[in-house]
């Protein structure tokens, strides 16, 4: 008998639902009538592809109502926000429509007499998305929209922490009359996921989550010669120059720290501020820090929400610790939070000064509202910490100076430079990491790439 995955909402620990993993003649069933329907839509025009992904953009939004408090139940973000998900979804998903037709089409390599020769983008086969909780909507249609436009099938594995994204996905795709088997929301367990790619029953696998996880996806894929792409882990900077607007820098550097409790692979978790500023930074941080309502997520007044589950706020809190007894001073009193309370997942925001890199809170994904800040006496000891880690995901700079954060920028090892804001994806630029934050593209143009193969045409006539 399997074992059933049960939903336990960080509010209050109830069940939210629970499911059972599918088995594993039905698993066969399904990635058959998977390879059958993708082999007669490949042959439909991208005119037609993009009809059914934007009618299942329109069918999730008319859903907003009943997702918003249900993504709170699940992974305790705050329905204030849940509207802002649902519109990052939208604004992705037609992003990527929209340049199908331009990033799809053939290679004209030039003029040859007495040849015709192009390059075209076949589609994979079968893309499978496993899917994170922490952005559940946002990160899997970084895959499944233009996976679906390439023409491929698309197999959906959500977090057991945020299954009914999944059948929303599902749901959504059903009312686009979309073919059926085309895409499927499957409940699998880890041992399934790994026996599809080791088998090689999909031809790509895009997978966002934790290092363990990208590596343990690494090794069912090994020698099985098929796609792999991998958004990892994260431990994001912000630098604030001596010429930043002050007020935009806190304001933005302290949202991008906090929203979703911290809980963002491209959230703020250290801010290193020109010495000069320093002082003037921390205080108005604190100040601001000191105005957010920690709470239950299902209260509009809410800007707080907990963390998903308690383990990771005793891994935060953990770090905090150490951080303090190696000499780092917390600024932020949690007794001026009343939700805030040991063995829960409602933690109060932290703001840490006095931190070096031999802290585990300055180079380790703390993945929860927690920030060090550090002074810094110029742009090159900006950049050495800045590189000091072994993800490499984004890098926010703040500073009057477009052509100063430009040359900055070049020095970074990052996937994503950031100049005056952060903690932000633009669907028309490449969305890609270094070092231990992992591999491949998602979406822009470059990220159709993935989701495609060249195949050429060498025709002598």
């Amino acid at each position: 008998m399997t074992t059933p995955i049960r939903i336990l909402s960080p509010i209050d620990g109830s069940i939210v639902a629970e499911r059972t993993a599918i088995t594993d003649s039905a698993l066969a069933a399904a990635m058959g009538a998977a390879r059958a329907a993708q082999r007669d839509w490949r042959k439909t025009s991208i005119a037609e592809r993009a009809k059914s992904c934007l009618a299942a953009v329109d069918a999730m939004l008319a859903m907003q109502e009943a997702i918003v408090p249900e993504l709170a139940k699940q992974m305790g973000r705050p329905v204030r926000y849940g509207a802002g998900e649902l519109r990052g979804f939208a604004e992705r998903a037609r992003h990527m429509v929209s340049i199908a037709e331009h990033a799809l089409a053939p290679v004209d390599p030039g003029p040859k007499e007495g040849f015709k020769r192009w390059i075209q983008r076949d589609p994979l086969g079968l893309v499978l998305v496993v899917a994170p909780w922490n952005y559940p909507f946002l990160t899997a249609v970084n895959t499944v929209v233009p996976a679906l436009m390439a023409g491929n099938g698309v197999l959906l594995k959500h977090a057991s922490q945020t299954l009914l994204v999944g059948e929303r996905f599902q749901a959504a795709f059903d009312a686009a009359g979309l073919p059926k088997g085309l895409f499927q929301n499957l409940v699998l367990t880890h041992e399934q996921t790994a026996r599809l790619i080791d088998k090689r029953a999909v031809d790509q696998v895009n997978f966002t989550g934790s290092v363990a996880g990208g590596q343990a996806i690494e090794r069912a894929a090994a020698g099985r010669f098929l796609g792999v792409g991998l958004e990892l882990g994260g431990k994001d900077p912000g630098y604030v120059r001596e010429d930043a607007n002050m007020a935009h820098a806190v304001e933005t550097l302290v949202d991008g720290a906090f929203f979703n409790s911290g809980q963002s692979c491209c959230g703020i978790e250290r801010i290193y501020v020109a010495k000069s500023r320093y002082d003037e930074f921390v205080e108005r941080a604190v100040a601001l820090t000191k105005t957010y309502v920690l709470g239950n997520p299902l209260d509009e007044a809410t800007t707080l929400g907990p963390l998903v589950k308690t383990d990771a706020a005793t891994f935060v809190r953990g770090q905090i610790e150490a951080a303090t007894r190696a000499g780092a001073k917390a600024l932020i009193d949690p007794k001026s939070f009343a939700w805030d309370k040991a063995g829960t997942p409602y933690m109060a925001p932290q703001i840490v000064v006095g931190v070096d890199h031999q802290m585990s809170l300055m180079r380790e994904e703390s993945f929860g509202p927690v920030v060090g800040i550090m002074a810094v006496a110029d742009d090159e000891e900006a950049v050495k910490l800045m590189n000091d880690s072994p993800y490499g995901l984004t890098a926010a700079i703040f500073s009057r100076d477009a052509e100063a954060a430009t040359r900055i920028g070049q020095e970074i090892e990052t996937g994503t430079v950031f100049l005056n804001r952060c903690d932000y994806l633009d669907p028309a630029l490449a969305w890609t990491g270094v070092k231990d934050t992992g591999r491949g593209v998602t979406l822009s143009a470059l990220g159709y790439e993935a989701l495609t193969r060249p195949k050429s045409f060498h025709l002598k006539f």
